[in-house]
């Protein structure tokens, strides 16, 4: 499907490593343009930035929008369509964690992952349907995950966001089922992120294990297949979606979860 989408403009939130790295990637390797957002050094944001357009020579901006405030997604919006054009696709994959059980959950905290996790994907799609509209075509992903649909303790903000978002991808699918523009949510299991490399390391930290032996280890309670899902499976799954058969699947939640979904007996896990 190479250079499928070229000439056309991809913002990605949470995009200056892991999910959201590899969605950037993937786009611009597909011939969009891109912005990127998120968190992180800015000499190392800019040397990523820099490569990803020189590998794929697209244009590729950065904005450093707090996704949590409504004011900057505006402010990020208008300098994607200012300095790249319309927006013809949006991935909502900026997240934030926390791990408290409800009982001592700082009221701020739950505050800041609903603004994150949850309303920042309601005002990208706000700001940006309209014109997808207007023009008969856009794709919307949004990045849910398997506790979108299975729960686990201490995690009730992420778990609850999750959750929330496949709802306002089926409301959505159907306010735009007519226009040629779709938006699903994705759900992925345990991912080879950052994130999950601190998982590995922990685990290899308590027990002496080697890295093999703790992936083993962490992927036995939680993923059926025993195999880690790479973040440029998720992103070639998110192309998919954006190529001509894609046009058919709308308002769908789905996993890529090694059968997690299937019943699995997993113990308390972190996906994603």
């Amino acid at each position: 499907m190479s250079g499928s989408l070229k000439g056309k403009t991809a913002l990605v939130t949470g995009s200056t490593g892991g999910i959201g790295e590899a969605f950037a990637r993937a786009f611009a390797a597909e011939g969009c343009n891109v912005m990127m957002n998120g968190l992180g050094e800015p000499t190392a944001i800019e040397k990523l930035r820099a490569a990803i357009a020189a590998e794929h020579d697209v244009k590729v901006e950065y904005h450093g929008a707090d996704v949590g405030k409504p004011a900057d997604i505006d402010a990020m919006v208008r300098a994607t369509e200012h300095q790249l054009g319309p927006i013809d696709i949006l991935v909502n994959n900026a997240v934030v964690r926390h791990y408290h059980k409800v009982e001592d959950f700082p009221p701020e905290e739950w505050d800041r992952a609903i603004a994150v996790d949850l309303s920042a994907a309601f005002h990208t799609i706000r700001l940006t349907i309209r014109g997808m509209k207007q023009r008969g075509w856009g794709r919307i992903i949004n990045m849910s995950s398997i506790h979108g649909r299975m729960a686990v303790p201490n995690r009730v903000d992420y778990v609850t966001a999750k959750h929330a978002l496949i709802g306002m991808t089926r409301g959505i699918a159907l306010e735009c089922a007519e226009t040629g523009v779709t938006i699903n949510a994705l759900m992925p299991g345990w991912v080879l992120t950052p994130h999950a490399e601190g998982q590995i390391t922990r685990q290899m930290a308590a027990t002496g294990d080697s890295r093999e032996k703790a992936l083993h280890t962490l992927m036995s309670v939680r993923q059926p297949s025993q195999r880690p899902i790479l973040p440029s499976d998720i992103a070639a799954f998110g192309v998919f979606l954006c190529s001509g058969p894609g046009a058919h699947i709308n308002g769908a939640s789905l996993p890529m979860d090694g059968a997690w979904q299937t019943g699995f007996n997993l113990t308390v896990g972190n996906s994603k």
